[in-house]
């Protein structure tokens, strides 16, 4: 059997590049597999010369650039974990918390507008955390509590993206998912230190395992993380990534290189390479 092709689009790689994914790509290039690094780029590339070379790619979201190049492997019928239109609508929060909402997962009340001011009325009603549209993680995320600290919001010509905020009881938890293994981390936000970065692993309750499994389903994927707090006795989902940083998981890298190996096997032997049981 011939060895698995796998491409690599990565917002950093190298360098002082913290990331797990070199530690992948090194654990599947030992277990047999022929490993390309796509982007970053080199040097600047002929857009003809984009073409499907590999059995399957691995696409981490946080770069337009890779982003884009995925989206041109995709129309040319590329196999791309996690697949393009579910890791664009994830890059979307509009479109993100619309389908956990129709998926059944309970999210905080959500708002999106023309611009800032127009979400002042809401604050009649508590403060909101407003958001970027586009991207994910926890950066630039504010919680409003009046309307001048809205007016300071900045979002330039996005539309304003806004959450009801319901005040965390203790730490937040993060539920990562690989495959069929989901793993459960406590954190605190914002995380600064490298130990706050890691966690506290936990055991999911049921509830939380449920929960984490409907936001896999919504967007038909397995490798992504769901960000959960528990506030006045609810839990609510309140971001969902694809691919993420899988810190505090216990042998991240190996996990992962497991999972793209024996899903570049089948998509080498023409089967999905996603596999699903029958339901």
């Amino acid at each position: 059997m011939r060895r698995p092709r796998i491409g690599f689009l990565l917002p950093h790689y190298g360098g002082h590049s913290k990331s797990y994914m070199p530690s992948v790509v090194r654990a599947l290039a030992d277990a047999g597999a022929v490993v390309d690094v796509i982007h970053p780029l080199e040097r600047a590339i002929d857009l003809s010369q984009v073409r499907i070379q590999h059995d399957l790619y691995v696409l981490r979201q946080m770069s337009r650039l890779s982003l884009s190049l995925a989206g041109a492997l995709h129309e040319q019928g590329a196999n791309i974990v996690n697949p393009y239109p579910a890791t664009a609508a994830l890059r979307d929060r509009v479109i993100k918390s619309r389908v956990l909402q129709v998926a059944g997962v309970p999210t905080p009340t959500t708002y999106v507008a023309s611009s800032p001011d127009q979400l002042a009325p809401l604050l009649d009603e508590g403060p909101l955390v407003v958001k970027p549209c586009q991207g994910g993680g926890g950066h630039h995320i504010a919680i409003v509590r009046t309307p001048a600290e809205l007016a300071r919001v900045d979002r330039g010509r996005e539309p304003a993206f806004a959450q009801r905020y319901h005040p965390p009881q203790g730490r937040d938890y993060k539920i990562y998912a690989v495959g069929e293994q989901l793993f459960g981390v406590k954190k605190v936000f914002p995380r600064r230190t490298e130990v706050e970065k890691l966690g506290e692993p936990f055991t999911l309750t049921p509830e939380l395992r449920d929960i984490a499994q409907r936001c896999g389903r919504a967007f038909d994927i397995d490798l992504y993380g769901v960000d959960v707090i528990e506030s006045d006795g609810k839990t609510y989902v309140v971001d969902m990534d694809s691919i993420p940083g899988y810190k505090g998981v216990p042998d991240a890298p190996g996990l992962l290189a497991r999972y793209f190996y024996a899903a570049a096997e089948r998509a080498a032997q023409g089967k999905a390479f996603i596999e699903r049981e029958d339901k």
